[in-house]
């Protein structure tokens, strides 16, 4: 039997992943437990949403990163509740079917019954976070977030057939609307998909269409603060050429929002 402490970790992002690789030579087994079995680098997510990177770019195996670690164990699950009096964490069932865990009885299970309990001498939290609709939830299922491989893979599809939408659009009005991009958000996120959606209109699809000019779309950048890329030192909020990386660029600073609405879901025959 091992007798070693036994460390679970919550979350493969940059924390729970760094975590697990610091434990490398330390006399503990660890349990890294995701609902993906990929490291995802978020900080590039946005150019597989503009369609510049794939998604393999930005995602790696977390078995293949920790290959070399032999005290670590890798589970493909979600977790379902935490119990600290006990310490164990109840899982999700995992492929197989439904567990005792998905039935609702884990308050009665004991740590060596079941597979959906992972007991824990230590445990790290490391679940990462959720991007938010500043108190207007019901904003998310009109305005996707940035968050997860499907995340990006959605507003990919969004932008890509907004530009075929508009090649059969009947009208210049059905045209501008179709090629008009609004990004709420001008910190590292907003900047950056701002100027890959110039890159796509003004270079990547430049010469795709006959009916319509995809260099004339207009990308609107929203921003609550008086300046773009907030966190920032103010030598380097200066210094960035937003304005040079984006065609038809609006910028609109100190605006709240009061509401969300899209007219109709984009189609190629919208």
């Amino acid at each position: 039997m091992d007798t070693r402490p036994h460390v679970v970790i919550l979350g493969s992002g940059f924390g729970g992943l760094f975590a697990a690789r610091a434990l490398d030579r330390a006399p503990v087994r660890v349990t890294l437990i995701d609902r993906h079995n990929y490291h995802l680098f978020q900080p590039l997510l946005y150019q597989v949403a503009t369609a510049s990177l794939s998604p393999a770019d930005v995602a790696s195996p977390i078995r293949w990163v920790l290959r070399r670690q032999k005290n670590v164990e890798v589970l493909l699950a979600g977790a379902r509740a935490i119990d600290p009096v006990r310490r164990h964490v109840v899982l999700d069932p995992g492929p197989a079917g439904r567990g005792p865990a998905e039935a609702g009885h884990h308050g009665n299970h004991n740590a060596a019954d079941s597979e959906n309990v992972i007991p824990f001498d230590y445990l790290i939290l490391a679940t990462g976070a959720a991007h938010s609709y500043f108190g207007h939830d019901d904003w998310e299922r009109r305005a996707p977030g940035l968050k997860t491989l499907d995340d990006a893979l959605k507003m990919r599809q969004q932008i890509l057939l907004a530009f075929e939408a508009a090649e059969r659009a009947g009208s210049v009005d059905d045209q501008r609307r179709l090629l008009t991009f609004v990004i709420v958000g001008g910190g590292p996120t907003g900047v950056e998909l701002a100027g890959a959606l110039a890159e796509i209109a003004r270079q990547s699809l430049r010469n795709d269409f006959r009916r319509i000019r995809s260099e004339s779309a207009h990308i609107v950048l929203l921003e609550g603060s008086p300046h773009l890329l907030g966190a920032f030192p103010e030598p380097l909020r200066e210094a960035a050429p937003v304005r040079d990386l984006v065609c038809f660029f609006d910028e609109r600073l100190d605006v709240t929002l009061d509401g969300v609405r899209r007219a109709r879901p984009i189609t190629p025959w919208s």
